[in-house]
């Protein structure tokens, strides 16, 4: 991985110790980086990275975190995620949460990022990682997807205001096999029904997202800039496929 040109490039990985974050860990680690991983929690397992506490929702915390760095090529915000809730069910503060999590703190974290690459001769490069739930109807996890449509749109929009020192991109997860990723989809045939609706026929890893948010971190998308990759296996089958062919059978 060492061909992208990340070698002693500083990165920091917002929920970077496990899921998807881990698997961006490990890839720019391998590609040479120095990575640093920030959450709320210690890791339960060793990171090729240095772990920092802090809750990317707390702008003071952010800001002590980002300065105690020195300098910061890559930031990768990643941290994110919701619990099922039905829209009509889901509390207030509930729905505001989310919303905080996966669309306001990455707004934060990448203010303090900004004001750090900026200033470096170098500039910097920021990913946000978001999801196909922007992108499609998500019933179950409404506030999460209405938040992460946001995201992309905030990359978008960083990208204009923040060149040309800075380059902002966001990666559109699909489904991936995570710890987590059980609850949402049961057992092994949980796993393989869903895997079904995917064009590529199966959940992407951790990795192959860390492998696309490399790349748009790397010189090789030197002139890509708001823009919106998505890493979805080629999205889902229209439904309307399955009920033809059921109606021919």
């Amino acid at each position: 991985m060492t061909e992208l040109g990340l070698a002693g490039a500083v990165a920091l990985v917002t929920g970077g110790a496990r899921g998807v974050g881990r698997g961006i860990t490990d890839v720019l680690h391998e590609a040479g980086a120095c990575v640093v991983v920030c959450g709320r929690t210690p890791p339960a397992h060793d990171l090729p990275a240095e772990f920092r506490p802090c809750d990317v929702r707390d702008p003071e915390q952010v800001s002590a975190l980002v300065r105690s760095l020195g300098r910061l090529d890559i930031l990768v915000n990643n941290a994110g995620g919701t619990p099922p809730a039905m829209a009509a069910e889901a509390s207030p503060r509930l729905h505001s949460k989310i919303v905080e999590l996966n669309l306001l703190a990455p707004l934060i974290v990448a203010q303090a990022a900004n004001s750090v690459m900026q200033q470096q001769d170098t500039g910097g490069v920021i990913v946000m990682v978001s999801s196909v739930s922007g992108h499609r109807p998500s019933p179950g996890t409404a506030a999460y997807g209405a938040a992460k449509a946001g995201l992309d749109n905030l990359a978008a929009t960083l990208a204009v205001e923040w060149a040309p020192k800075v380059r902002v991109n966001s990666v559109v997860a699909g489904l991936v096999r995570t710890e987590r990723a059980r609850a949402h989809y049961g057992d092994e045939r949980g796993y393989a029904a869903v895997a079904r609706t995917v064009p590529l026929g199966r959940l992407a890893e951790p990795r192959e997202i860390g492998a696309c948010v490399a790349f748009l971190a790397s010189p090789l998308a030197s002139y890509v800039t708001g823009a919106t990759l998505l890493a979805h296996g080629g999205g889902e089958r229209p439904a309307f496929l399955a009920a033809a062919e059921t109606k021919e059978t």
